[in-house]
């Protein structure tokens, strides 16, 4: 152990005057000797004031009160050397006082007692100067003071001064000033390390103690990291460790190394030395917490870089950090599992991690200090991500109880990190229900809506990699998770909108989650996302058209497009194209509207009124058709009379116009109590028995793409050909279903004069049907077509030949049947003029 210092001022010349003793009572008159023009009174007086300082801070404020140091800040330039050195003992003594300071700094003095600091002073005014600058220096207004006043360098220079009062005092003073930036870059300047490093040998611990602290603060930066380097000064500070009797200063020199770890020359320096493993092994072997804990600290820091995680796994760096987990000490647990994490960059130490740190961090994770359990957490995310091994470590851990315990932690560090650790082993199939079985779902909802964007990210991750089958999303649906999921979308941070878009794209994977998601206003969200430029992202865009692949006739609304896979469903109606951000009516109020004049809407409907399907067999199929031939006879019988002697054109008009008023009317007079259903199309019904029995059977998928574009076409006025499509009536027949129907809504099958829109349309619906794959698009002006990928004939019957299916446009007005290539000339003209 070093000495303590025990200063014994020199007493002042006794020829020169003799001590005169005051008390509070005579304090004011001796304060006004201050004032005198005599040297010897100024002198005594000076004497007399620094004894009555010293007696305590009550008598510091009575010489405040007194306006003793206006006059003391004067007479510290007194020519007379005994008199500028006595007002200088007092005002460094008086400085412990805080209201002395702030009236010091008002009267702005820190330059007279900066001039104490010259060389040709004696070491007495330079011990109280320093001091006075030292106690100044505790508050950043004396601080900024000193520095510009050009203090740092006298102050530097006492520090190789013989006394040690100066030189605790000097390096107390520098050490609080190089907090500031602008002070550290000065002290760079200087070179000033050099005689810092001095004072580490020093036989009093508080100068060399006060040294460490202020290299530390000084090795934060690059630059000072080199310069200790190039001064040696790693070697007097391993030097400090080697050393047991030093041992209270063991920590503030761990400190200063921990910076230098960040140094990569003076890493490598401290490994040729044999310095690095001295520090480890000081590290595991000391039985001092703090000490252990800067230790970690100090590899943590070193570690975020990629070589020194390399010199440190080659000096078995795990093997410490494993056993200052097994410390006592929550901070040591702390410091050594965040060390841990910062490791994980390299795979060696992931791979030795695997079977000796994961089982001791999940331990850690049931630790009462929730400090702990949040840095345990980081480790164990950083170990597990991108590395199912050691997933499935954490996993024989028995982590997964403990880590959806600290989902309810109050601290939003542990809680994003076990929903992190949670996300990496659902990542991992085997696991996923492993993971599913401990409740995890419930405990993620929680943070979902923390306010913490970091938790909310994480959680919504967990969530997506968790719910990958429809029981999962059964479960978060009912336990509500869906909620707070949805709101997550309105978040103004980047990576939240883009996990709960990436969440919601899973979520909605299913028919009932993407219904509720719908119902949650999901869709409208993500779509007013979609029109942002700034707000949208590529899980945003998934998100959405996800949904939509479930509310089809909104997909075909607003894009224009249904893929193969875009199966048509009873109740799909075509609405005709909308712009972004335009809300699609639902069906129900579209049927209960008065017919107007724009685009019809076209229903796909194989279901009765009641929601069964209408065309279960044959024999309801036959009963129809002899229904309506009834209805049909009775009619025409009475329109006989009024048809005798038009033409055949004419009377298929009439029979056509019969058959459509035979047909219920679409907006209904039912009560109200009754449940809706859409109307029902009987030709529609009749069209799927149609093709399920004739068309499923046909094995070859172009011969069935050729029969059922002739069956569409049939049904919709037959054969057109180009010259004679202005006169195809359709308009007319179109409005006039309209007005029988009393509704803008005309279920499909009741359309037998349908163009490009109506035909393509009704093939998409009878393919579905019957398993043909195609596609529906959405041209300009009234123009829709179906792609179809078939095998080029041309390639049949070459051995070992592969080739990918080609896209097709399948004729429906000019040629039906006809297939014409996808970017050909013919499938150009038909798609476009």
């Amino acid at each position: 152990m070093g000495k303590k210092i025990k200063k014994e001022v020199e007493p002042p010349p006794k020829d020169v005057f003799d001590p005169l003793t005051i008390e509070s009572k005579k304090a004011a008159t001796v304060v006004l000797m201050l004032h005198s023009p005599e040297e010897e009174i100024l002198a005594k007086a000076c004497e007399a004031i620094y004894k009555f300082a010293l007696k305590g801070e009550e008598n510091k404020a009575t010489l405040l009160e007194l306006g003793a140091v206006e006059p003391l800040t004067k007479l510290i330039t007194h020519e007379d050397k005994i008199v500028r050195r006595n007002a200088t003992m007092i005002l460094g003594i008086l400085t412990s006082n805080n209201d002395v300071k702030k009236l010091l700094r008002e009267l702005d003095v820190m330059n007279s007692v900066i001039a104490q600091l010259t060389p040709e002073e004696e070491v007495v005014i330079h011990e109280f100067a320093s001091l006075c600058l030292a106690n100044m220096s505790t508050e950043y207004t004396g601080k900024v003071q000193i520095f510009e006043h050009g203090g740092l360098e006298p102050l530097l220079r006492l520090l190789s001064s013989p006394d040690p009062d100066v030189k605790k005092n000097s390096i107390e003073c520098i050490y609080n000033l190089v907090q500031d930036f602008q002070c550290r870059t000065t002290f760079q300047e200087l070179n000033a390390i050099p005689p810092v490093l001095d004072l580490l040998k020093s036989e009093y611990p508080v100068i060399q103690l006060f040294a460490l602290k202020m290299l530390g603060v000084i090795t934060n930066d690059k630059k000072s990291q080199a310069m200790l380097r190039d001064s040696q000064g790693l070697d007097h500070l391993i030097k400090i460790l080697d050393t047991k009797e030093l041992n209270d200063l063991h920590i503030e020199a761990l400190s200063v190394v921990a910076n230098c770890l960040e140094d990569m020359d003076s890493i490598l320096l401290i490994r040729q030395t044999g310095g690095l493993k001295k520090l480890l092994a000081f590290a595991e072997n000391s039985t001092i917490p703090d000490i252990q804990k800067n230790a970690a600290k100090a590899i943590a820091k070193a570690a975020y870089d990629s070589e020194s995680r390399k010199l440190f796994h080659e000096q078995e760096v795990e093997k410490c950090l494993v056993t200052l987990l097994g410390s006592e000490s929550d901070g040591t647990q702390v410091a050594a599992s965040q060390a841990i994490s910062a490791m994980c960059g390299n795979a060696g130490s992931q791979d030795f991690f695997n079977t000796q740190g994961i089982p001791q961090l999940v331990r850690l994770l049931k630790s009462d200090n929730e400090e702990v359990q949040e840095a345990a957490a980081l480790a164990l995310a950083s170990l597990t991500t991108c590395n199912p091994a050691n997933a499935n470590a954490a996993a024989e851990a028995d982590a997964l109880g403990p880590l959806t315990s600290t989902l309810s932690s109050k601290r939003d560090g542990a809680v994003a990190n076990a929903a992190t650790v949670l996300m990496n082993m659902a990542m991992q199939e085997p696991l996923r229900a492993a993971v599913q079985s401990q409740d995890v779902l419930q405990a993620l909802i929680g943070p979902l809506g923390s306010a913490n964007t970091v938790v909310q990210s994480k959680a919504a991750l967990a969530v997506a990699t968790t719910v990958c089958d429809v029981e999962a999303r059964a479960e978060l649906r009912n336990r509500g998770g869906l909620e707070p999921l949805v709101e997550l979308l309105h978040s103004k941070n980047d990576e939240v909108r883009r996990h709960a878009s990436y969440a919601i794209m899973v979520c909605a994977g299913d028919e009932l989650t993407a219904t509720e998601l719908y119902r949650l206003g999901a869709l409208d969200i993500l779509e007013e996302i979609s029109l942002s430029v700034r707000r949208k992202n590529k899980f945003s865009e998934a998100a959405y058209n996800k949904l939509l692949n479930h509310n089809l006739s909104l997909k075909y609304s607003q894009t224009g497009y249904l893929s193969s896979s875009n199966i048509i469903s009873d109740g799909f109606y075509d609405y005709g194209r909308i712009n972004p951000g335009t809300k699609l009516l639902p069906l129900k109020e579209l049927c209960l509207q008065e017919p107007s004049d724009r685009r019809a809407v076209l229903l796909i409907n194989n279901e009765s009124v009641d929601g069964s399907l209408l065309m279960e067999d044959k024999s309801s199929d036959l009963s129809y058709r002899r229904s309506i031939s009834s209805s049909s006879s009775l009619r025409r019988a009475s329109k006989e009379k009024t048809t005798k002697g038009r033409g055949k054109k004419e009377e298929e008009k009439v029979k056509e116009e019969e058959e459509v008023l035979a047909i219920p009317k679409l907006t209904g007079e039912s009560s109200p109590e009754k449940e809706w259903y859409p109307p029902p199309d009987p030709h529609f019904c009749t069209y799927v028995y149609d093709v399920t029995r004739s068309i499923l059977p046909v094995t070859n998928v172009k011969e069935q793409v050729e029969v059922l574009a002739k069956y569409v076409a049939e049904k919709m006025g037959g054969k057109i050909p180009k010259d004679k499509l202005p006169d195809f009536s359709w308009e007319l027949h179109i409005s006039e279903l309209k007005f029988q129907l009393k509704s803008n809504v005309i279920p499909i099958g009741y359309i037998k004069k349908g163009i490009f829109y109506h035909r393509a349309l009704l093939f998409k619906a009878l393919a579905d049907k019957i398993g043909v794959g195609c596609s529906l698009v959405r041209g300009e002006y009234g123009r829709a077509w179906n792609e179809v990928k078939l095998l080029d004939p041309s390639w049949k019957g070459v051995t070992g030949a592969f080739s990918a299916p080609e896209t097709w446009i399948v004729d429906l007005m000019f040629h039906p049947g006809a297939l014409m290539k996808s970017g050909g000339r013919e499938a150009n003209l038909y798609q476009f003029l």
